[in-house]
C-alpha cells in the first residue's frame, strides 16, 4: 500500500456542507483534509501521492454508522479484539470510516466482557487504515419484554443507573449510546443519568405511548433506535413512538433501509416526514455480512440468512446483511434525494448527535480525511480513512 502521508484526489464532485464542487480535489497531510476545492485552482506539490478518478466519481463524507453488530463473520459480543479489528476493516469496502460497536441484550457477564475487550481495543487504537471506533452502543438490556425483536427474553433486565455505572466504567467510559425503554420502571431516571453524563439515551424495543416518550424526552431522550422495528406502532388515537420520532424535532431517528425492515413506502413517508436533518441511517447489521447464505449466530440464536434477509427460527428479523452504501442508494432512489442529504444521513447527522462535527460527518478543512468516494454506477470505488487507502475497488470488478 502506498505511503498516504500526503495525498492529493483528483477528479470527482466534492459534496460539501456549503455545496457541491465539481472536477473537484481533495488535499489531505497527516489523516487531515488541509485544502479543496475545483482542481483548476489546484495546489499539488511536489512529492505528493496522486489518485486521479475516473469519470462521474461523487466524493462523500466517509459514513457512520452508529448501530451495527458484526460483519465479515464477527460480532461485537464476541468480545474479541480480531473480531472487532475484523468488522473494522471489513466497513470501508461499503464506504463506512467510523461505526459504534453494538452489544446486544446478553448475560450481564458477557456483556461486561464485551464492554472490557471493546474499551480496551479502543485504547490500544491499533487499526491503520480501517473504520474507526467511536465507541460502544449498548442495545438492551434495559428493554421491554413486549418488544425485545431478537432479544433475547430471558437477559432483559430493568433500567438500572448502578449497573449502568459499572459498565461504563468497565468500558473505560467509551459507551456512547445507549437504547432501552424508558416506560420501564427506572427508564426515566437512567435517561437523566445519561444526559447527565453525555451519553445519548435512544429509545428503542419499547412499547412507550407517545405521552411517555415526550416525558422520555423532557428527561432528556434523543435518538430513536431503528424506527418501526421493536416499538410501538402509530395509531391514530396514540402515536406511539413512531408518531413521536415523526413529530418530535429533539429527536434523531434511526432508519435501516434494507426494504425489509421498513417498505420503501415507509422510507419515503419518514423522509418526507422527518427530513434529511434528523434521518440517521443505520445498518444494524450482524455477523454474516459480507459472507454467503447460512447458518449464523446471535447472541446465542440460530440464525438463518438467506438472500437479503436473517431470520430466527421463528420467523423474526435478526438484524440486516445490508452494506450501508447500498442502503444510501436505496434512500436516494425511493425519495429523490440528492448527494448532499445522503451525506447528511450517513455521516453528518451522526457525528453531531456524537458531538464530534468538529472533526468528522462532513468535507472541510482541518476534518479528519476520512472519505468515501461513489462511482457512476453507485458502487464504492476508494474508501480513504483518517488519511489512509482502506479500500480501493479492484480495477476488475
Amino acid at each position: 500500500m502506498m505511503s498516504e502521508d500526503r495525498l492529493t484526489i483528483i477528479g470527482g464532485t466534492v459534496v460539501t456542507e456549503a455545496g457541491s464542487i465539481e472536477k473537484g480535489y481533495i488535499q489531505i497531510e497527516a489523516g487531515k483534509i488541509v485544502s479543496f476545492g475545483k482542481w483548476e485552482e489546484g495546489v499539488q506539490k511536489d512529492g505528493d501521492e496522486t489518485i486521479t478518478l475516473p469519470p462521474g466519481c461523487w466524493i462523500l463524507p466517509g459514513m457512520i454508522d452508529v448501530h451495527i453488530h458484526g460483519a465479515d463473520g464477527a460480532d461485537t459480543m464476541d468480545a474479541s479484539e480480531e473480531s472487532l479489528e475484523r468488522i473494522a476493516r471489513a466497513l470501508p469496502r461499503e464506504g463506512s470510516t467510523a461505526f459504534l460497536a453494538t452489544t446486544m441484550t446478553q448475560a450481564p457477564a458477557a456483556i461486561e466482557q464485551a464492554l472490557q475487550v471493546a474499551g480496551a481495543w479502543m485504547e490500544a487504537g491499533v487499526v491503520s487504515g480501517g473504520a474507526e471506533c467511536l465507541g460502544i452502543h449498548l442495545e438492551g438490556p434495559f428493554i421491554s419484554a413486549k418488544r425485545a425483536g431478537a432479544q433475547p427474553l430471558e437477559h432483559i433486565h430493568p433500567p438500572d443507573v448502578e449497573l449502568f455505572r459499572r459498565w461504563q466504567a468497565l468500558s473505560g467510559n467509551h459507551i456512547r449510546l445507549v437504547t432501552l425503554a424508558p416506560e420501564e420502571p427506572g427508564g426515566m431516571e437512567l435517561i437523566a443519568h445519561l444526559r447527565g453524563t453525555g451519553v445519548i439515551a435512544s429509545i428503542g424495543h419499547s412499547d412507550a405511548s407517545y405521552v411517555q416518550v415526550v416525558e422520555a424526552i423532557e428527561a432528556g431522550a434523543s435518538h430513536i433506535t431503528h424506527l418501526f422495528n421493536g416499538m410501538r406502532g402509530f395509531h391514530h388515537r396514540d402515536p406511539g413512538v413512531v408518531g413521536a420520532a415523526w413529530l418530535r424535532e429533539e429527536l434523531g431517528v434511526e432508519i435501516i433501509p434494507d426494504g425489509i425492515h421498513s417498505s420503501e413506502d415507509s422510507l419515503l413517508l419518514t423522509y418526507k416526514q422527518v427530513g434529511p436533518e434528523r434521518l440517521v441511517l443505520i445498518t444494524d447489521a450482524m455477523r454474516a455480512k459480507c459472507l454467503h447464505d447460512g447458518t449464523y449466530d446471535l447472541g446465542g440464536q440460530r440464525v438463518t440468512v438467506g438472500g437479503r434477509e436473517a431470520r430466527l427460527s421463528d420467523g423474526t428479523l435478526a438484524g440486516s446483511i445490508l452494506p450501508m452504501h447500498e442502503g444510501a442508494l436505496r434512500m436516494q432512489r425511493v425519495a429523490a434525494c440528492s448527494w448532499d442529504e445522503i451525506a447528511r444521513m450517513t455521516a453528518l447527522n451522526a457525528a453531531r448527535e456524537l458531538g464530534i462535527s468538529d472533526r468528522k460527518g462532513s468535507i472541510a478543512v482541518g476534518k479528519d480525511a476520512d472519505l468515501a468516494v461513489w462511482g457512476a454506477n453507485g458502487e464504492i470505488v476508494l474508501t480513504i480513512c483518517r488519511g489512509k487507502v482502506a479500500y480501493r475497488r479492484p480495477a476488475s470488478a
